[in-house]
């Protein structure tokens, strides 16, 4: 736990992502954004985790985090993601969609456009609650049920289907270009495909039983069919696209609402959520062999996994063991990334060996040394 450096920062942090960096420069991240929510005048805030080589006579933590600049947000910051590594994308609970730019040469944000509207019902404006952004494309889900796509470098929208859904969109992410996937307030899965000019969704998924609304959604980044959602119940699910309407597998994850799930984007045999019951969870899949035959060149060999996890026409591609249903073949480890329970962990993200979450304790922590 010595890893974890904690900054407690005057405000709940609802959202937070790493800058994007350079894999093939085998950069480590080192500037993160956070979004903040109930508070009395809400901010986007950047943040840096400084040098990584701290100098031994310096007093203060390796990697204790700065603050770089802020901005005001009008309403609450639903949604964050980069665009590219100067901008950023917001969902506000106002409906809006904004786009900040962070000036890195004199470390000043400023606001490069404004959609306030995206998002609203008839007489009144509906919370945009997710963001996914594929440069120059921004698409966003919200309260209303619809999903909009904006383009960074023009002012109108398009949006997808008028009444996407009937309830509540909680989250959306990139399956593959043309598709995206979102997840609602009734337990369901969608998958939605731009190049059919349909109102409707190619591919439906749900929970059967209670229509336990879904809260987070993350794609496998080598293998797209494969798909990790969380929800009020506290419950990881992972689907497999190609098969079936309902979840693969249920594991019993949190005790209250999962906020958020992410595979790690290179080593994806690591998984991390995190809940409203105050906790953060590393969750690795082990088989007796450690996956021997793709790990040969080392764990960190990202390009020999990449290759090996990569969809393959033929019988001898690696099933992930994410999808594998005999649990002696396949082994999942959990482990606490917080040292004590706390409130509310919003929101995570993980880049490289580097983590880092926000909380309703006001606090942000970030873990440099992520076994990865």
């Amino acid at each position: 736990m010595e890893s974890i450096n904690a900054k407690y920062v005057s405000q709940k942090i609802s959202k937070t992502r790493w800058r994007p960096v350079s894999y093939s420069a085998l950069q480590q991240p080192d500037i993160f954004v956070t979004g903040s929510w109930d508070n009395e005048e809400n901010k986007v805030s950047f943040w840096s985790i400084g040098s990584h080589e701290a100098s031994a006579n310096e007093d203060r933590f390796e990697g204790d985090p700065q603050l770089l600049c802020d901005q005001r947000h009008n309403g609450d910051v639903l949604d964050l993601q980069f665009l590219d590594p100067d901008r950023v994308v917001t969902a506000s609970s106002t409906g809006a969609v904004t786009i900040f730019h962070h000036h890195q040469n004199n470390q000043t944000v400023s606001v490069a456009h404004r959609w306030p509207r995206a998002h609203r019902y008839p007489c009144d404006n509906a919370p945009c609650t997710g963001v996914v952004c594929s440069s120059p494309e921004i698409v966003t889900v919200g309260e209303d049920g619809r999903v909009v796509i904006f383009r960074a470098d023009q002012r109108g929208s398009d949006p997808l289907p008028e009444n996407a859904d009937s309830s509540t969109i909680h989250a959306v992410t990139y399956l593959r270009t043309t598709e995206i996937l979102t997840v609602n307030s009734i337990g369901q899965l969608k998958m939605w495909d731009f190049r059919q000019q349909s109102s409707s969704p190619s591919q439906i998924l749900s929970l059967s039983g209670d229509r336990v609304p879904l809260h987070c959604v993350d794609r496998h980044p080598n293998q797209q069919h494969i798909v990790a959602t969380g929800g009020q119940d506290g419950m990881l699910c992972v689907w497999d696209m190609r098969q079936g309407s309902a979840p693969f597998s249920l594991m019993e994850a949190h005790s209250a609402e999962m906020w958020e799930v992410h595979f790690h984007p290179t080593n994806p045999d690591h998984l991390f959520t995190c809940s409203e019951d105050g906790s953060l969870l590393h969750w690795e899949t082990l088989s007796p062999s450690d996956m021997a035959s793709y790990l040969q060149g080392g764990r960190n060999n990202s390009m020999l996994s990449r290759s090996a996890m990569a969809p393959a026409g033929g019988t001898q591609s690696l099933i992930s063991t994410w999808l594998t249903g005999d649990s002696s073949k396949a082994r999942l480890e959990t482990t606490h990334m917080l040292p004590s329970q706390t409130l509310s962990v919003n929101t995570l993200d993980v880049l490289g060996q580097c983590l880092v979450c926000g909380t309703d304790g006001e606090a942000i922590f970030v873990n440099r040394q992520v076994p990865v």
